[in-house]
């Protein structure tokens, strides 16, 4: 999908970065292509203070506006213009069938009226966008046109943290289609490339789970679970007797006793598993399907190891780790390692950067 609101119009489009800003951190990334190749010029991670993102929305602007300059910063870029994403739980969307010999305008006017019927403010509280996305299967004469929608106050704060370190917000995009943007890469890698399959993408952050389903390669279901890595935090501040913080660093950097693996990181990853279960059962329940052909593991959790062997024994569908970058080349300042650990959580903030290239 185009964006939610393309703030800047220009016929050389200048070179965007991607930024992603999740309930537990804020992550940028730089990319550039010759030809099909991509290479991942710059990318930081900046934790985010608890709390600073509750339930999706930005309630601490100034604090993760200074989290934002802080990334930006170290990741040593030299962009001026950003892509960004809001929450696809602030987002409506509606694919809704219109003629196909309609104009931009009267497309835009036909937009505003249906619009109307299925959101439930005021058009003037809103940013409103849409994408023509196919001919319509069942009459040749109407296209499938997507239309999206999202309050303007969310979009506000979006807008706000990325101006804060001088960046021009150019593109303000949905999760769930830079989720989408950043899977092309991967299918590109799966036989068929992903025609006639259905994947699962779990991507669970810190303090929820979200499930999208793509299927032919583009997005039919999501849903968010609450469920996340912050729970295995409190418990090992819990049981450790450590602050937020310091549990947080023990959980990436190692150091805790001998009985965490069994005690603590175990009942997590079997909960884990329960969750993805829970989420697709919910899925069967309320789509056409009942089954996926693949799970791909994204977000902070994705990153502990062995999860993708656990979860495809217990669910009994094959899962892998996401990795957008697998065959991407790095520029000499990036360390491989740390980007392949980091990778599962970048999916989105892929997404938005490749938007740098759009036609």
């Amino acid at each position: 999908m185009r964006a939610l609101a393309e703030l800047l119009v220009s016929k050389k489009k200048p070179p965007l970065i991607g930024i992603d800003i999740s309930s537990s951190a804020v992550k940028v990334l730089e990319l550039s292509r010759a030809g099909e190749h991509y290479r991942v010029e710059r990318y930081a991670v900046e934790p985010l203070p608890q709390n600073a993102v509750v339930e999706h929305a930005i309630t601490e602007v100034e604090q993760v506006g200074h989290a934002v300059e802080r990334a930006v910063k170290r990741s040593g870029t030299r962009c001026k213009h950003a892509a960004v994403a809001v929450p696809s739980a602030h987002v409506i969307t509606k694919t809704i069938k219109m003629p196909a010999n309609l104009n931009d305008q009267d497309r835009q006017a036909q937009i505003e009226m249906e619009a109307d019927h299925y959101i439930p403010y005021p058009l003037d509280e809103v940013n409103l966008d849409y994408q023509v996305l196919s001919q319509s299967e069942t009459n040749p004469d109407e296209v499938d046109v997507l239309m999206a929608a999202c309050r303007k106050e969310f979009v506000d704060d979006y807008v706000a943290v990325i101006q804060r370190p001088g960046l021009s917000p150019t593109v303000v995009d949905v999760e769930t289609y830079a989720m989408e943007n950043a899977y092309s890469l991967i299918a590109q890698h799966m036989p068929g490339g992903g025609l006639e399959k259905t994947i699962a993408i779990l991507d669970i952050g810190a303090t929820a789970t979200n499930i999208n389903v793509i299927h032919n390669n583009r997005s039919v279901y999501t849903r968010d679970h609450t469920f996340g890595g912050r729970q295995l935090t409190e418990e090992i501040q819990r049981r450790y007797g450590l602050s937020y913080e310091e549990a947080g660093l023990a959980k990436k950097q190692g150091g805790l006793p001998d009985n965490y693996q069994t005690d603590v990181l175990r009942p997590f990853m079997e909960a884990m598993c329960q969750e993805i279960m829970r989420a697709l059962q919910f899925f069967y329940s309320s789509s056409p399907f009942n089954s996926v052909d693949q799970l791909l593991l994204a977000g902070g959790c994705a990153q502990i190891s062995g999860i993708d062997e656990l979860v495809a024994a217990r669910i009994g569908v094959p899962a892998m780790v996401a990795n957008p970058f697998a065959s991407m080349s790095l520029a000499s300042r990036i360390k491989p390692q740390l980007l392949g650990n980091d990778a599962p959580s970048l999916m989105i903030c892929c997404g938005l950067a490749l938007r740098s290239f759009d036609e």
